[in-house]
């Protein structure tokens, strides 16, 4: 079962990594450890088990950040329409995208980042991403709202790019040199 150990903290190398494909159909090994982050996500939201393993909430996962460099993603969400999604996916890829961009009002959250960074990330209103189910079905699913901007973060984590990157103007206030006196 993964609990919290096993999410490695930014700061990680791994973290920075574009990951690698899986080869399809998946190892026993690759499906087994994506079985894993999926039941993370779900028993992470569940309050009993949560509190039980000392397990923060979230709606997705990323293979990186169980230190894993493989593009392999779970995501447990509901839907505007209270719809469940629920899926493991391997290679996933967005292939289409709108133009008009969108935002969580209260900035995004990661496992990975044990700190508040505060800050919109801007995201696709909509997207189109193509992958591998679990169950070995090649999907192309049409998201927008809250799950799409979930998979955006998660797909984010397979190309080595942590949600602040994309905050205007953060990096800028950590990399820019210190004035001289």
């Amino acid at each position: 079962m993964i609990t919290m150990k096993d999410v490695i903290r930014e700061g990680h190398p791994v973290l920075r990594q574009i990951a690698k494909d899986v080869p399809l159909p998946p190892s026993k090994e690759d499906r087994e450890t994506l079985e894993g982050m999926l039941q993370f996500v779900i028993n992470s939201q569940d309050p009993e088990i949560a509190e039980r393993y000392n397990l923060r909430p979230g709606i997705g996962i990323a293979a990186p950040q169980i230190g894993i460099s493989k593009r392999m993603i779970a995501v447990h969400v509901y839907d505007e329409n209270e719809e469940l999604i629920s899926c493991g996916m391997f290679n996933p890829k967005i292939i289409s995208h709108s133009v008009e961009l969108n935002h969580l009002e209260n900035g995004e959250g990661c496992l990975s980042v044990d700190r508040d960074v505060p800050g919109l990330v801007p995201r696709y209103s909509r997207i189109t991403v193509k992958g591998t189910t679990l169950e070995g079905e090649e999907v192309s699913m049409r998201l927008k709202g809250l799950v799409s901007i979930v998979f955006q973060h998660e797909i984010d984590h397979l190309n080595g790019i942590m949600f602040y990157d994309r905050i205007e103007g953060y990096q800028d206030k950590f990399t820019k040199p210190l004035p001289k006196l």
